[in-house]
């Protein structure tokens, strides 16, 4: 969208131009409720422009629509223009994902490069704690989870020496490595992670712990209410996917 005059309307007309100039073509719209909400007495000349540009481009008047899927995503079906939501002839309901599908979600956001100690039962363990949690949570719980080994440098008194992969080179094992480590710890040295040299740090690896802290501060974002409110535009206008 831009800010110009007609420069948005033109863009959305553009959008379409080329999807039947390179078709088969899928245009996918997320979020669609902030550009396609109902109409109000308040909303601006411009967003009344831009729904009407889409509603010619859909309905297919003049227009060749074959070979062109047009998917919208929202979180808030019961907001959207009643004209933009005739145009979408499937209105699909995606519900919150299940526990496998959770616990899959955990390990694509750690990845495959982020040393862990994770097992697959924590994983599972994981995936049973977030019922009710969408993608997006999940995605907030891993990150902040990843967050902590570095808190843990940043803040640590004392360090110890390990042995591990060189940072210079991974296929090198050395002994002098520093790692935080409890006060209380035979090898503690008193220090901070300011006296660590860069190429002797080695960082605590993502553990169960971290997961488990970060998922005590994180609340799903979609409450029974939402949820209640998508089953009902479901039951009057859609369809369960």
């Amino acid at each position: 969208m831009s800010k110009w005059l007609g420069e948005s309307e033109r863009l959305v007309k553009q959008l379409f131009e080329m999807a039947r100039e390179h078709k088969p073509s899928i245009i996918f719209i997320d979020e669609i409720d902030s550009l396609c909400s109902s109409r109000s007495d308040t909303e601006s000349e411009s967003a009344r422009r831009i729904k009407t540009e889409f509603l010619v481009q859909m309905q297919g008047v003049g227009n060749d629509m074959e070979g062109i899927l047009v998917l919208g995503a929202t979180n808030i079906p019961w907001v959207l223009d009643a004209a933009i939501r005739r145009r979408f002839e499937k209105r699909i309901y995606i519900p919150l994902p299940e526990a496998n599908a959770r616990k899959d979600m955990f390990k694509l956001h750690v990845g495959k490069n982020t040393p862990h100690s994770l097992t697959e039962q924590d994983f599972k363990i994981l995936a049973e704690k977030t019922e009710g949690f969408s993608g997006y949570d999940i995605s907030i719980v891993v990150r902040e989870a990843l967050m902590q080994p570095i808190r843990k440098v940043q803040t640590a008194t004392h360090f110890k020496h390990v042995s591990g992969p060189s940072p210079s080179n991974c296929n090198i094992i050395v002994h002098d490595l520093l790692t935080p480590c409890s006060p209380g710890d035979p090898s503690a040295m008193a220090m901070s992670f300011i006296d660590v040299p860069a190429d002797k740090l080695a960082e605590p690896i993502l553990s169960m712990s971290d997961m488990l802290r970060s998922l005590m501060n994180t609340k799903p974002t979609i409450n029974k209410a939402d949820l209640d409110k998508l089953m009902q535009f479901t039951k009057d206008f859609g369809q369960e996917g």
